[in-house]
């Protein structure tokens, strides 16, 4: 008999002194074996939640996401087995599993789709229960995850627990950001849940240098031309904002119950910046004189979110029981950019550009329950899900008003079944059809997409030997990515500056169609006996229909009639393939080497591969994806003193991707290197020192084209800087 964490005091009540006195049989009476009782911790219960699962998932619970004191829950998720985080290292950025690109990672929010403009660098670890991580789709928690799905459950009230407050500053490159968390437990009746909310003031520096070499050859049609151009950008950003959510639970009989869980986003953003742009060119052989500019550069920026999402549970009887979830969100941006061009050379303008957009969503969940006598679990449910967005932008660079009115609908129906085959082997199956429409009307017309998908679902586990805590995962599914409501009915979007293959015009493209993808998991995982794992997964994904955004040199455009552009929109560009493997070690020292201290290990290394099949190579991979990624972390408490030490390091190396036959890009290698310190001056009180990106280096990235008598590649380098951040714990 397993008792976990809530029903500990439950266990220590029957064998306290008390307890015997009240409880003691008579001498004579015969002894009752109970059997093994164990005393789960939070960590082991997160293991065994992993351990228990069919399909394949990682689970991360309060423990490890209190454990590093980071700042934003993006920053946690960075250590976890094949995840990676876009942009310069340690400056956050877009989440992304086995190294694929925007889209093929599944965000889910209590366990429904995030609403527009959601971003998981708005939430902080103080906010989330846990986070589940599945590498392979079910037909209940959705199929449009090629990659993976990354589910977020927010944090949930316990009346015992006391109120969390955690209140501190951080200091980058000079500049100081305050932030504020504080978790309230609800302990009234008749409801049980938590309050969440978290403020910040932040203040983040940008210092980003471009450099940019372009030849074209004469071909008859214009004189052989060279150029090097250098974009220096300096900026100071100004970020203030709040997050709240609450979990509200009304407990009734006979298996009643309904939650509702409210959840708000509020942040503002302002910046102040100076662009200096100098241009050294070359005509038919002829040097030109030096020309240079300066322009000042102000961006404001407005995003409000609020979002109320239910679920009232039913329960007719021990094998039957009813789920319905509803989601309703609205969400406002607005965003002024203003530059100022100070000289006459004409290399940067003077513009001014707004936009603005507003959502509205809404999600109709409903789920049956059903098991069987026989060891069958049957899940069968409807999916309704609708956004509406109206978005007005004026662009100083064009013409045209960029209005847009635009909705997408989605409905989806499925079933599965999860059964016991016998002690060795276990079994998911199921099926699943989603329908998504997406139609709008900008400045260029009305556009259409519409989309079907059927994707069926495999996984088992077999144990070898049942008792044990080895066993072998295996998935065969089918998965997609639909394409976006902007992929689709964009308005056109100029370059701010001369228009080139590096600085394209960018529009959608309502013709596109969804990636479909076939893929197979096979993990062999260990569970050691006082917690941690030991596992290595690989996987392969077969896709089709890749979406890819392909830059062409075009002269029949409607907003340049005449001119040659480049424009850069998405396309459906053929099949590709991608694999990897994925290992992953958490363990206590001393359970491999006895005389070791108590140090908690986290280890993961996955290595990926990918081609796109109707790109020429070398370096024909998938987008964003690099070949590795490696963390290795520790943390240890140190007995004698009330003292706990940790720390992370995250590597990514450099990499260069052909995206079609003129274009490529590079990516430059990304390590983080995170230490904490934590001092105990009683269980109430806590004081956190946390040093992010202890190495800071400068991120490179690149992108080439090569074709039609033109070539140019533009390098950019982009700084950051250490982050030591000071912070308070309390429990009140």
């Amino acid at each position: 008999m397993k008792i976990k964490t809530p029903a500990a005091l439950a266990v220590l009540s029957l064998i306290s002194p008390w307890g015997l006195a009240q409880t003691a049989p008579p001498a004579n009476a015969p002894v009752q074996d109970m059997g093994r009782v164990e005393i789960k911790s939070n960590r082991d219960n997160t293991m065994e939640e992993r351990r228990q699962s069919t399909a394949a998932k990682i689970v991360i619970g309060r423990e490890e996401l209190d454990k590093q004191g980071d700042g934003t829950l993006g920053e946690v998720l960075k250590r976890l087995p094949g995840v990676t985080i876009q942009g310069a290292p340690g400056r956050g950025g877009a989440i992304r599993m086995r190294g694929l690109g925007g889209g093929y990672t599944q965000i889910l929010l209590d366990g429904q789709r995030v609403p527009p403009g959601f971003s998981v660098e708005s939430l902080t670890p103080e906010m989330v229960e846990k986070v589940e991580i599945m590498r392979a789709p079910t037909a209940e928690t959705g199929a449009r995850a090629i990659a993976g799905t990354i589910n977020i459950i927010l944090r949930e009230g316990q009346r015992a627990n006391p109120d969390d407050l955690k209140f501190g500053s951080a200091f980058e490159n000079g500049h100081r950001s305050d932030g504020l968390n504080w978790v309230k437990n609800l302990k009234s009746e008749p409801l049980i849940g938590t309050l969440t909310v978290s403020a910040m003031n932040s203040w983040r520096p940008e210092d980003v240098t471009t450099l940019t070499d372009a030849n074209v050859d004469a071909e008859g049609r214009m004189p052989a031309l060279s150029s090097q151009r250098e974009r220096h950008n300096v900026s100071l950003g100004h970020r203030q904002g709040m997050n709240a959510n609450a979990r509200l639970m009304w407990r009734g009989e006979q298996g009643k119950a309904l939650i509702l869980m409210p959840f708000m986003v509020y942040s503002e953003y302002s910046s102040a910046g100076r662009i200096d742009l100098t241009e050294n060119k070359s005509i038919n052989g002829i040097q030109q004189p030096v020309v240079s500019d300066t322009a000042n550069t102000t961006s404001n920026s407005r995003f409000v979110m609020t979002r109320l999402n239910g679920q009232w549970n039913q329960r007719f009887s021990a094998d039957n029981r009813f789920e319905f979830k509803f989601g309703l969100g609205e969400s406002h941006f607005k965003s002024r950019f203003n530059q100022v061009a100070l000289g006459s050379t004409g290399l940067l303008n003077t513009l001014e550009e707004s936009r603005s957009y507003k959502d509205l969503s809404q999600s109709w969940n409903g789920k049956l329950t059903h098991v069987a006598g026989n060891g069958h679990q049957y899940v069968s449910g409807l999916e309704l899900e609708g956004v509406r967005r109206s978005e007005e932008a004026i662009a100083e660079v064009s013409d045209d008003v960029g209005n847009m009115r635009a909705r997408t609908q989605r409905w989806a129906i499925y079933t599965q079944d999860e059964w016991t085959i016998n002690p060795n082997w276990s079994a998911h199956a199921g099926i699943r059809y989603e329908n998504i429409l997406t139609e709008g009307t900008n400045e260029e017309g009305e556009k259409r997409n519409k989309s079907g998908v059927l994707t069926p679902l495999l996984h088992a586990v077999w144990k070898p030997i049942p008792q044990s805590r080895d066993q072998v995962r295996m998935s065969l599914t089918r998965s997609y990515k639909t394409p976006t409501l902007l992929n689709l009915v964009a308005r056109t979007a100029l370059s701010r500056e001369a228009n080139s293959p590096t600085r394209p015009d960018r529009i959608g493209n309502p013709g596109l169609k969804p990636e479909l993808a076939t893929g197979i998991d096979i993990a062999v995982e260990r569970y050691l006996a006082e917690g941690g794992v030991l596992s290595a997964n690989i996987f392969r994904r077969n896709i089709s229909d890749l979406i890819r955004y392909v830059t062409s040199e075009r002269y029949d455009t409607v907003w340049a009639p005449g001119q040659r552009r480049f424009v850069s929109s998405p396309q459906n560009v053929g099949d590709a393939i991608t694999q990897g493997l994925e290992l992953e070690a958490k363990f206590r020292l001393n359970q491999v080497w006895s005389e070791a201290p108590a140090v908690d290990v986290r280890s993961n290394l996955s290595f990926f591969d990918s081609k796109v099949l109707d790109v020429m190579g070398p370096n024909n991979r998938l987008d964003q994806q690099p070949k590795m990624t490696a963390n290795l972390g520790a943390d240890y408490r140190i007995r004698a003193i009330p003292l706990t030490l940790g720390g992370n390091v995250n590597m990514n190396p450099d990499y260069t991707t052909r995206r079609s036959e003129q274009q490529w890009t590079y990516q430059g290698s990304k390590r983080v290197v995170d230490v904490y310190g934590l001092w105990r001056f009683s269980p109430a009180t806590a004081l956190r020192v946390t040093v992010s990106n202890l190495t800071p280096r400068d991120y490179l990235t690149g992108s080439t084209y090569m074709g039609n008598g033109f070539s140019e590649t533009s390098n950019t380098n982009t700084r950051n800087w250490q982050n030591v951040q000071v912070r308070l714990e309390m429990k009140i």
